[in-house]
């Protein structure tokens, strides 16, 4: 007797995270990975042999209340990949804290890809209709956000009181100090990199400017920070010399809570008013004696000033790159001869450390020869056939992949609800997931039905759209009378100068021309 090849239903995927706050705070056992990983293994294991368990994605060390978290990205990208049709978790919280997000993918994403999402210690299963624990779902994503929130404003209130008594709380030590062993909220001299900050600060008290102190540290080979802590290739700049010169935790000061999160479910930093820093003096050792350092601030290399607004805007200005090393190129103004000329920026930066050439270049001479060669090649474009570029460039979507992408989906769900019905047939499914399965596999269809007849209309009213101003836009390229800088990035993508001056014109009808 033949036996039975076993039929697999549901792919399963496990999802485990725990949290740096929850490692912090001493976390209860059960939300250990490892026992996460155990209990969720067994209940996979228990479902029978429809279940087949196909990934497991841990995240520790990543906060619930966003989802930028990489294993949680891996296993949505398998999901879209039909991988994987159903999502179990410990609890809730696990999956997410931030409520929003949370119901967002129980309520909407989840259900739109036919996955199935459970929650073991929740009693949680979106695929059973009359579960009552479904319907507090959204109640248990409100307690974890109101969780988070409630621990973030714990965590900042402790940060800042030991911030408001001169502990170091933040991340990468300045240039010149390193974490206490004994206590890693006291800074100590390392005295390596102590002797570097130094030489910077000794160079500038006796006059020297930004440019003179960089080339010295570069052309001596002394190490950045990078350098010497990541074994990074990188090398000084005046940004990174001003900012040490600066920083008065040179003289034996911390400030902090400079910056703050913008809350405790977005990430992203923000400046705070000088009145929120913490300014706290004699916290730790010195390095400079505050004479020097204040004899240092009076120079004008340490001055605060605002970035000039651009006065001269060229024809060319944004589509100008180096061959040689892609850096852009600039338009600068010779103030001797009143005339303009090309520079490649990464030169300029970094003229003393023998990176790329001038790649210096009359600008007139090459405005002129740029708008010679594109008049000469529109004479012997077709003016329909711009159109037809132009055309293809203006449209928002590539509304024929679209279109049929939708096809294709709409197919592979009929062939699914076939195989279904075949499973039904063979008494493989019951009549009741048969009939729940399909009702959202005819949803589905109905809805990318009338995606596909609005696309297609779109598509129709943006030709429309389009035909008069492309016209006209046409007619401005083949004469070229007065040329803009606007219209000169709707016909080049880029121009590359090489170092012997010969010059490569990148169009944006997928042609490259050289002159």
């Amino acid at each position: 007797m033949l036996e039975r090849t076993k039929k697999v239903i549901f792919k399963v995927a496990i999802y485990i995270r725990l949290s740096k706050e929850d490692m912090d705070r001493g976390y209860d056992d059960s939300e250990s990975v490892k026992n996460q990983k155990i209990l969720l293994e067994e209940y996979v294991k228990n479902l029978g042999e429809e279940y087949e368990l196909i990934g497991i994605y841990i995240d520790q060390g990543y906060t619930g209340t966003n989802f930028n978290r990489p294993e949680f990205t891996r296993m949505i990208n398998d999901i879209e990949q039909d991988k994987i049709n159903m999502v179990v978790t410990k609890d809730l919280s696990r999956l997410g804290r931030d409520y929003i997000g949370t119901g967002e993918y129980i309520e909407n994403w989840f259900p739109e890809k036919n996955i199935r999402y459970v929650s073991v210690n929740d009693g949680i299963d979106t695929f059973i209709d009359n579960n009552g624990n479904n319907d507090i779902a959204p109640f248990k994503s409100i307690l974890n956000d109101m969780y988070s929130k409630d621990l973030s404003k714990k965590i900042r209130t402790a940060l800042h009181t030991m911030q408001k008594q001169g502990k170091w709380v933040g991340g990468k030590t300045p240039l010149g100090y390193v974490q206490d062993k004994k206590d890693k909220n006291h800074l100590v001299i390392c005295e390596e990199e102590a002797k570097i900050v130094r030489t910077i600060f000794n160079m500038a008290k006796a006059g020297k400017q930004l440019g003179v102190i960089r080339d010295y540290l570069n052309d001596n080979k002394i190490p950045t920070a990078s350098s010497l802590r990541y074994n990074k290739v990188t090398s000084w700049s005046n940004k990174t010399i001003k900012n040490i010169l600066g920083h008065e935790i040179y003289i034996g000061t911390t400030i902090q809570n400079k910056r703050s999160r913008i809350s405790y479910k977005n990430r992203k930093m923000r400046e705070n008013p000088k009145e929120q820093w913490y300014v706290i003096e004699n916290t730790h050792e010195p390095i400079i004696d505050k004479k020097t350092f204040e004899a240092v601030q009076k120079m004008s290399i340490v001055q605060k000033y605002e970035r000039c607004e651009k006065k001269n805007y060229t024809l060319l200005d944004g589509l100008l790159y180096c061959y040689e090393c892609d850096h852009k190129i600039g338009i600068k103004k010779e103030t001797r001869t009143d005339k303009f000329f090309t520079i490649c920026n990464n030169y300029r930066r970094n003229s003393k450390l023998g990176i790329c050439t001038c790649h210096g270049f009359n600008y007139e001479y090459l405005e002129d020869k740029v708008l010679k060669h594109i008049k000469d090649l529109f004479q012997e474009i077709d003016s329909k056939k711009i159109e037809l570029n132009i055309t293809d460039k203006k449209s928002v979507h590539d509304y024929k992949k679209l279109l049929e992408n939708i096809e294709k989906e709409i197919e592979l769900i009929k062939n699914n609800i076939d195989k279904m019905y075949m499973d039904k047939l063979e008494g493989k499914i019951t009549e009741e997931i048969y009939e729940r399965v399909l009702n959202k596999y005819n949803e589905k269809i109905k809805e990318r039905q009338g995606q596909y007849e609005e696309i297609k209309k779109n598509k129709k009213e943006l030709e429309k759209a389009n035909s008069k101003d492309i016209t006209k836009l046409v007619k401005e390229l083949l004469k070229l009378e007065n040329p803009t800088p606007e219209l000169m990035k709707i016909i080049i993508n880029k121009i590359k100068i090489h170092q012997d001056k010969q010059v490569d014109i990148y169009l944006n009808f997928n042609k490259i021309n050289e002159i």
